[in-house]
């Protein structure tokens, strides 16, 4: 008796495999630098004229509404102070005056 050897056809395999390593290999696209979100935010908030509670690294507390913008500043306008221009980098974080009550227990 005579047996006759069948082998698969490999390259099928071999070409499946070189597609998904291929797409595997694939890098993702590089997110946009800038996604216009902060943008957005100051513009809304100058135009509304929407008095803001800007606090800094240190702790001290600023309130006013904020005149202009650019990449590494704020100007903020203090109705019973002197307006002020602040570094971005020492800004925590800011919210909008009317959110303060919303939160006492009282």
């Amino acid at each position: 008796m005579n047996r006759k050897l069948i082998r698969p056809d490999l390259s099928e395999l071999k070409d499946q495999y070189h597609s998904t390593a291929r797409l595997y290999r694939q890098r993702k696209p590089v997110p946009p630098e800038q996604t216009n979100a902060e943008s957005f935010y100051y513009l809304k908030q100058m135009t509304n004229k929407t008095r803001m509670v800007i606090v800094l690294k240190d702790g001290q507390e600023l309130r006013g509404t904020i005149e202009w913008y650019d990449k590494a500043a704020l100007k903020v306008h203090r109705p019973d102070e002197p307006n002020i221009l602040l570094q971005k980098d020492t800004v925590k974080y800011m919210y909008k005056e009317n959110e303060d009550k919303g939160g006492d227990l009282d």
